[in-house]
């Protein structure tokens, strides 16, 4: 979830991503941007099983800007930094603005306060039905759902 709101993500090349939040009953994070930046399909697939991913399938989909070893992270990360440092502010400002009103023409935004609301709709749901907002879930199962399974990747 914290990952989505970056403009440029450079991912080391043994990171991972997943969002088990289904597990917990839960139809998506407070920020929900998966369909437009994974794709429906993908989006579709990691949210159903809440399976972790590579930085390097993130990469595929669009998800991150750059993979790289985890050696060269910080330099690359800088780097890159400084180079867009070095543009004018006003056109990198105009820029920011201009493909963030595209993601809204696209539905973004409206779709993510559709979801919002679904989102807390499955929390008041699970607290009436169950013993709490989250499903039975905690940061500790969700952490260890995130693991691969014994002998797989």
């Amino acid at each position: 979830m914290l990952a989505w709101v970056c403009d440029l993500i450079v991912a080391s090349d043994d990171a991972f991503f997943s969002d088990p939040v289904v597990r917990m009953g839960i139809p998506g994070v407070e920020y929900f941007a998966h369909p437009w930046i994974l794709g429906t399909r993908f989006a579709k697939e990691i949210l159903y099983t809440g399976d972790r991913f590579t930085a390097q399938r993130a990469y595929e989909v669009g998800m991150v800007s750059r993979v790289v070893t985890r050696d060269d992270l910080e330099t690359e990360t800088l780097a890159l930094a400084g180079r867009i440092a070095e543009m004018p502010r006003f056109g990198l400002a105009l820029t920011k603005r201009a493909v963030n009103q595209c993601e809204d023409q696209m539905g973004m935004r409206n779709g993510m306060e559709s979801v919002f609301g679904l989102h807390h709709f499955a929390h008041s749901y699970n607290a009436e039905v169950g013993t709490d907002s989250l499903g039975g879930m905690d940061a500790k199962s969700m952490a260890a759902s995130a693991r691969p399974a014994e002998g797989g990747k």
